[in-house]
Formats: C-alpha cells, structure tokens, sequence
C-alpha cells in the first residue's frame, strides 16, 4: 500500500495498523478507528463518516493485499459499533465491500468476513431488512463453504439474521421469494439445508405469509425431499407437513390449481429403485388426496394429470402400501366429484354454476385448452418440459370436466400391456362410473372405445373382465345410446324383439327389432346388437377364450343384460353364421349355460311350459339356431316338453353322421337328465300314459348310446318307469280332466308349426354334412372312435 497516500481522517498509526499481519495489532487499529468514528457521530459529521467507510471498503478491505483486506474488515466492524443505532444510515457502504470477501479465495480472510458482517447486523439489528436479499444471497454461498471455522460463523450469523427477521414485521416477502425460488434448486447438500432452514423460520412467523407463494417454491422442496442425507430429508418433512397443515387450515386461501401440476410430476416416481423416490412420491400422493378433498370440483379440469399420476401407483405391491393407499383415496375421491351435472352441454349450461368452490354465480364455463391437457402419449421429461395443468383464469373462475383427457388417459392404459390388474381395474371403474354420470358425452368416444374393451375380456384376471363387462353392458343398454327411438315390428316374426333402435344392422341381413316383450328387460340400444355380434366374432376367433371364459362372459352378461336378451340376440345372429362348425359349438355352450347355471333359472322357467306367445316365440328362435348342434335341439325340446317333437328328432338321428363328439354330446345329455334341473322330466315318467313320446325319446337316446356308463345310466332310469295300469287311482277320471284343461291352456298359446321346424332342422344338418364332406370327405364312424381314447364299451 503506498504510504504516501492520503488517508485521513485516519491516522498513520491507524494506518499501518490495520496493514499489518498481526491480528492484535489490527485490533488496535479498529479500536482508534472506533473512537474516531464516535467523536464523528458526537459532532454529526455524517461527511467524515462515509469518507472513513469509503477508505476502509476500498483502500482496504477490496485491497490486494491479503492483510489490508483484513484490517479494512475489522475496521468496517469498528465503524458499525461506533455508530449503534445510526449505522442503518450506512449500511449499503457497511455491508457490500464485506459480502465481496465472502468471495476471497484465503479461508481465514472469508471468516474475518463473516466475523465482520456479524458484528454489523448485529448492531444495525431490523435495519438490516431493506438489505436482505445481499445478505441471504452471501449467507447461501457460506453455507456450502468446505471450510468448518468459515461454517461455524456463517451459522452464527444465519442464527442472529434469523432472530432479526423474526422478531421484525417489515420483512419484504415479495422481493425475497424470486432469490429463493432461485436458491432452492442448489444441489449442495449444506445449501439445501439453509435453504430449508429459512423456509421453515419463514413460515412459522405470523405475519409473514409465505403460503402465497407455496406455488413458486414447491416444486423445489420436493426436489429437496429427494436428498441423500436423512437429516435433510427430515427437515423438509417437517416444512411440508407444517405448509400442509395451513392448507387444511385455510383452504379458501390456497391456490390448489398452480401446485397441482408439481404433485402430479412427483407423484410419478422416475426411478423406482431409490427410496428417496418412494418418499418423494407418498408425500406428493398424500398432498393430491388432500388437495383433492379440499378442492373439490375445482380440481375437475386438471382431473387427465392427476388419474395420469394416481392410476399406475394403484397396482403397487405391499413395498409400496402406503402409496397405494393415498392413490386409492385420491382416485376415489376424484371419482365422486364427477356428477351428472357434468354431463350438461356447455350451450345448455349457459352461465349457471357447475359446483366449484368459487362464490362468484353467472360466470360462463372455463373450457379447458385442450393444448393444456395432458397428452397421453407423451412422456413426462422433466418439470421445465411439461405440464398438466393450467390455471384458471381470475375472470373465468367456473370449472368444467376434462372428459376428452380423462378418456384418453384411460385409454392409454387400457392399451398399455404393462399397466397392473389393479390399475386396470380401477380404468373400467372409471369408464364405467363416467357411462353413468356423463353417458351423453361419453357416447361420443364410444367407437373408439369399444374394440378394446372388446379386446379386455380376453384378460387374465376374472375382475378385469367382470368390470369390462359392466361397462359393455351399460353401454349397450344405456338410453343415451339410442340413434332412433323409433320402433318396427313384424306380427308375423313370433320371436322375442329386443329394445334395439332401426339403425342396428345385424350383418346386412337382420332387420332392426324395438319392442321389448319383458318389462324386467333393460332397454337396449343401438350398440346391443353391435355388442352381440363383436362378441361372438371375438369367439370365433378366440376359440381359447370360448373355451375357458366363454360362459362365464355370457353368465355375467345374463345378469347384467337379461338372459332372455342375450339369448334371443345370439341365436339370432348365430342363424346367419357362415362358420358352422363355430355355430354348433356355440349352440353347445349356450346349451350347457342354459340347462345347468343358477342365472338362466328365470329363463329356464319361461321356457319350461311355453304358456305364453313370448315364450314360445323365444322357443323357436333358439329353436332354429339350436338346430346347428342335434343333441342340443333334443336337449331343448326336453327342458320345453316338446317330448313328441323331441322323438320326431331322435328318430331323424339315424340319417345324421354319428361321430364320437356326437355320442359324447349325448353322454353329456344323459348325466343332465339326471340333475336337479330335469326333475320335472323324472317326475313325469311316472304319468306313462300321457307321456308317451317322452318315454320314447329316452328309449331312443339309449338305442344312440354305446354301452358305457351313461348308457347304463339311462337304461337303469327306464327300468323304474311304472306299469301304467298300478298306477291308476280311483280319481282317474277328476284327474284326466285337469291334465286335459291344462293342455287346453298350452295348445292355446302353442301356435308352433312343429313340421316347419323340422324341416329346418333338416337344411341345417345337410348343410353341416356338406361341409364336412367338402373339409375331409367321409370318414366312417367306427374308423373315428378307434381313433379316439373314449372308454366306449361296445369297443372292446
């Protein structure tokens, strides 16, 4: 330093003091320059003052000579105490050489700083305010310094700047909230924890709300949430935990929209791996299950991104319970606030309020900017890159379903092979509950949504498929369906006519039906038809699935769908089948369903006495599908009492080609007889008089059979057939003319030309031995049941 330059008013002892390398020496020096600074101060010279802070500041604490920096440090410090409570006036030129040394590469020279600064907001106490965004910015950068003594006063000083702030009601919020939206995003493990600390402090002062600006900051405290060390991510617990309980406090205050975005980011775990993730993505779940319930139905735009983030952490195992539990109450939750209501089209729902929390009535509906929306087939690459959400606009303060995103994100994962049962579960519980809430709107993605619920019941899990059929089912009998409501009726078609609107086409050769004959029978639409044929085309491709699932889909079907519908539908079509042998095992397994599943008892019981136009009309529609599988046709005949006519079959057997499935079908025929199902059959064998053709149908079924099992099994059950004379009583008379009164009653309803069905029974077997003969030419009969491993005694 050139000792010839003019310093005063500092002394030249003063002077070489404070260049020296002693620190006592430089001490001295501070305590002159303190008592120089107070005689200023006694005399009000504020002129001399800034000169003797001027001096200090740039002749030596920005020196480059590393003891000047020092004694100029020590000196700035020394002005401080001398001043007391007018050193605010200062300040600016009091702390800004001093934050330049927090730089300084020399350890020792950035902790003669920090002792530096300490001693000067220590004395300028509240003052210091106006200035603090310096001092915190300083302060920061101290906190990750790698030197301890460095950290140990920068941790002193944070603790004074605290306290100041604290007891302070001037703090300035607004100026300091961009520094830390800025500050927060610091990889360094000791800035976040300065970071973290200063949230903390702020947000448990009264005065200071820092809840308002929760938005600019979340985001980052998440990201802090995230870090290695335990400590750091317990703190930002607690910081989280205290915002969260002042959410709950003042819900009305909260700006749920502008964070919401920020949960549904961390709510997706990028790397499954790391535990931070896992805590990262509970607490941002445990604050959209929150958000969600407080919100309410202003969360209803946003609804694509939060069932984008809540619906794959549903099918979570026990590792993940927690998570999976707040998924489960945030989906539930955003579920119940979709209601009707949300079906209204906007024209008709001109300015009338949609339920939002929002207390201002008569404002239009905020249509969501479907630019804003989540795309679904985009992939979230960080928070900068993406977003979800879009606030809503102060003058536009109504809200809307986000219909279109929500479908498009169920679809994706209705598409996606790898989502979870559990998630897949929970997407047709969500299509299913819109088809009831919004079945207007939700008709408009119908089409595009069909073929894969289609597809889903091909599904491993039998859950999947029950819900899928839940909502095909409500789909194809939901009113918001009908393309027509006009109806046509044919009075010489006797067949059962579902609900189906005009518009149906069944194949280009079925005519459109609109009268329902049950009043139990749920109305259907325009995609019933549709459904049956899609369904039973997904069968004939998927043979795999007929054969495991198939009349567990079809159970189902009958009670969601009234069994008499989706008989009636399925015959109909399978009549117009070209595959036939698909058509005979379809008929099988309806036949089966049919005869032997507790749903079809209602149906069963229609069909039992045919006392009514409807049922025989149902009678021979079935009739004429069944025909593509013989056995079945009996078995129909038998379940309506149409003995006579089920002799007239049997005896037509002998011109058909008996194969082993065939005598399989009637071994199978033989085991339903005696079951519970046919008990009204056994009875009547007791009443041989009147039930002649019966008694031969059976003798028939026998004269089919090899003799195996079921052969015995049968003859064994003729045997016990009565002689007809010991079964004569003395009220034969009274009890001949009740039988004749109720065969009155059947002939009257009973308007079946029974040679016509025959005939038809015969066009369908010619055409079924056709095709085989085209597909294989003919084989004999013995030939396939040497072939063929059944125990068949007649082999032997």
């Amino acid at each position: 330093m050139n000792s010839e330059k003019d310093f005063s008013p500092l002394t030249p002892n003063i002077v070489r003091a404070l260049n020296d390398k002693l620190y006592e020496k430089r001490k001295v020096a501070a305590l002159e320059i303190e008592k120089l600074v107070r005689e200023f101060v006694a005399q009000n010279n504020s002129t001399q003052i800034r000169h003797v802070i001027q001096i200090l500041a740039s002749e030596f604490a920005l020196s480059q000579h590393p003891h000047s920096r020092k004694g100029g440090l020590i000196g700035l410090a020394a002005c401080s105490i001398a001043l007391g409570k007018d050193s605010g006036l200062y300040l600016k030129e009091l702390i800004e050489p001093v934050l330049t040394c927090f730089n300084d590469s020399d350890s020792r020279l950035r902790y003669y700083a920090c002792e530096a600064l300490y001693n000067i907001v220590k004395v300028a106490r509240g003052a210091v305010l106006p200035h603090f965004n310096l001092l915190f910015d300083g302060l920061s950068k101290l906190a990750a310094d790698p030197d301890p003594n460095v950290k140990s006063g920068s941790e002193l000083l944070d603790r004074l700047l605290k306290d100041i702030v604290t007891e302070s009601n001037k703090f300035d919020l607004v100026a300091f909230v961009p520094l830390l939206r800025e500050r927060i995003y610091s990889n360094n493990q000791y800035a976040r924890q300065f970071i973290i600390s200063w949230i903390h402090v702020l947000e448990s002062v009264p005065d200071i709300n820092l809840l308002d600006y929760l938005p600019e900051i979340l985001d980052g405290l998440f990201q802090i949430l995230g870090d290695n060390s335990k400590e750091i991510r317990r703190m930002c617990e607690v910081v989280l935990g205290e915002f969260l309980k002042e959410i709950k406090k003042t819900p009305s205050s909260v700006k749920f929209a502008e964070m919401a975005n920020v949960l549904v980011i961390h709510c997706q775990a990028a790397d499954e791996a790391k535990l931070t993730n896992d805590l990262i993505q509970l607490t941002a779940m445990t604050w959209m299950r929150e958000f969600i319930q407080l919100a309410g139905r202003v969360v209803l735009p946003y609804s694509s991104g939060i069932l984008t983030a809540v619906l794959p952490c549903l099918s979570y195992d026990d590792r993940k319970k927690n998570t999976k539990e707040a998924a489960s109450a945030c989906n539930h939750s955003l579920m119940k606030l979709v209601t009707p209501e949300d079906d209204e089209d906007e024209e008709e729902e001109g300015s009338g309020s949609t339920g939002s929390l929002s207390k201002e009535e008569g404002q239009p509906l905020a249509e969501a900017d479907s630019t804003d929306m989540l795309n679904a087939s985009q992939e979230s690459v960080g928070f900068s890159n993406i977003s979800f959400f879009t606030p809503a606009s102060a003058d536009r303060p109504q809200v809307t379903l986000d219909l279109d995103g929500i479908v498009q994100v169920l679809d994706r994962h209705l598409h996606d092979s790898s989502t979870g049962m559990m998630t897949r579960i929970a997407v047709l519980k969500w299509l299913y509950h819109l088809y009831i809430k919004t079945p207007r709107k939700m008709f408009r993605h119908t089409d595009s949504l069909f073929p894969m619920l289609l597809k889903t019941l091909s599904d491993e899990s039998d859950e999947v498929i029950l819900k899928d059929l839940e909502v095909l089912a409500e789909i194809a009998s939901s009113p918001a369906g009908q393309t027509d409501q006009t109806s046509s009726c044919d009075s010489t078609d006797h067949r059962l006519e579902l609900k189906v609107p005009d518009g149906v086409k069944l194949g280009q050769q079925h005519s459109s039906r609109a009268v329902d004959s049950s009043p139990s029978t749920p109305s259907m639409n325009s995609y019933f038809y549709k459904f049956m044929i899609n369904l039973l085309k997904h069968f004939s491709l998927e043979r795999k699935l007929l054969d495991i699932r198939g009349a567990f889909i079809i159970r189902q079907l009958c009670l969601l769908l009234h069994a008499e519908n989706i008989f009636h539908s399925m015959a109909d079509i399978l009549l117009k089948e070209e595959d036939l042998k698909f058509s005979s095992t379809m008929v099988q397994t309806l036949n089966t369903i049919l005869l032997t599943s507790a749903e079809l008892f209602q149906l069963r019981n229609q069909l039992k006495d045919l006392h009514t136009q409807e049922s025989c009309a149902l009678f021979c529609c079935l009739y004429r599908s069944w025909c593509h599988n013989p056995v079945a046709t009996v078995s129909l005949c038998f379940l309506t009492q149409n003995y006579k006519h089920a002799y007239d079959l049997i005896q037509k057997f002998g011109d058909l080609e008996v194969t082993v499935d065939f005598l399989m079908e009637i071994d199978k025929l033989v085991q339903l007889i005696e079951s519970p199902i046919f008990t009204y059959l056994r009875l009547q064998l007791l009443d041989v008089e009147n039930n002649p053709y019966l008694i031969k149908a059976l003798y028939g079924l026998l004269m089919l059979l090899p003799q195996s099992q079921a052969f015995q099994l049968l003859s064994h059950r003729l045997q016990c057939v009565p002689n007809p004379e010991l079964m004569r009583t003395v009220d034969e008379s009274k009890y001949m003319d009740s039988k004749q009164q109720i065969v009155t009653k059947r002939a009257s309803y009973t308007q079946i030309d029974y040679n016509e069905l025959l005939q038809h029974f015969d066009h369908v077997q010619s055409k079924h031995l056709e095709v085989r003969h085209q597909r294989s030419g003919r084989t004999s009969c013995l030939q396939r049941l040497v072939q063929c491993p059944l125990h068949l005694t007649f082999l032997k």
